[in-house]
């Protein structure tokens, strides 16, 4: 590995500031500055520096009684989007499986980053299609099935400041039919779309909601395009996804499954 310091692009303070969060262990719960600077080896004013930044951001407590100090609400709020997407793929892995199983369609889970849907979760189906997306990728949340779901989620006022400045070219409406399209996904259970974002592929999506019923991720199922799978993509597999889909947000803690009709 490349010596660090010869890295440009990093930043320093940011590099310390990181370096003294991860000093705290369920070992070492509470640091001293003393402990904090012996532990990086740097003086005690160039650690109270970083310590105070940590502190005012409420990454750290301090404890003036025992002049120690210990991780903050900062840092969980900084590891709660990975925590919960985490939690949504183990919570949803199982029941796209069997979705998977039943209907032999492929299976995604995604959610909202910015302006594109990231997938996080791909469920391949026992044909193998030739779908773009692989688990990390990221496609226009304009354009796609998945992505169209977590933007119906948002009020207009979010919809116009994520999409005011999007001058980019392809596939999707601009801001007045994204604004449109929303309204009418809004009042779907389930989007569904032949030959979307991916040429050739047919493909559903419908929201996945936590205890609050926000929408936190989208699953969808995909199949390459057919006189077959147009027809069922309108039916029984859209009833099979939205069953799906109800019961993940059940356990996730949405307490309103009722909202969902369950397939047969």
């Amino acid at each position: 590995m490349a010596d660090q310091s010869d890295d440009r692009y990093l930043v320093p303070g940011l590099i310390r500031g990181l370096s003294v969060l991860k000093l705290f262990t369920p070992d070492s719960p509470s640091l001293s500055l003393s402990d904090i600077a012996r532990a990086l080896g740097i003086t005690r004013s160039a650690a109270f520096r970083t310590v105070y930044t940590l502190n005012e951001a409420g990454c750290l407590l301090h404890d003036q009684r025992s002049q120690t100090y210990a991780l903050g609400p900062g840092v969980l709020r900084l590891t709660y989007g990975y925590v919960a997407t985490r939690e949504v793929v183990e919570i949803a892995q199982p029941a796209l499986e069997q979705l998977r199983d039943r209907i032999g369609w492929s299976a995604h889970l995604g959610v909202l980053d910015g302006a594109s849907v990231l997938y996080v979760l791909r469920v391949p189906g026992p044909q193998r299609d030739s779908s773009i997306v692989q688990v990390g990728s990221r496609l226009p949340a304009r354009a796609t099935t998945m992505g169209r779901v977590l933007l119906a989620d948002l009020g207009e006022d979010d919809l116009i400041g994520l999409f005011r400045n999007d001058h980019a070219r392809g596939k999707g409406p601009s801001l007045p039919g994204i604004l449109r399209q929303a309204t009418a996904d809004r009042a779907a259970q389930a989007v569904v779309h032949t030959g979307d974002f991916e040429a050739g592929m047919v493909s559903a999506a419908a929201p996945l909601r936590d205890m609050t019923g926000q929408v936190v991720a989208a699953i969808n199922v995909t199949a390459p395009q057919s006189a077959t799978t147009q027809a069922q993509v309108g039916g029984d597999i859209r009833a099979a996804l939205i069953a799906t889909a109800a019961r993940i947000s059940v356990l996730l803690g949405w307490d309103q499954p009722a909202r969902i009709p369950v397939a047969e």
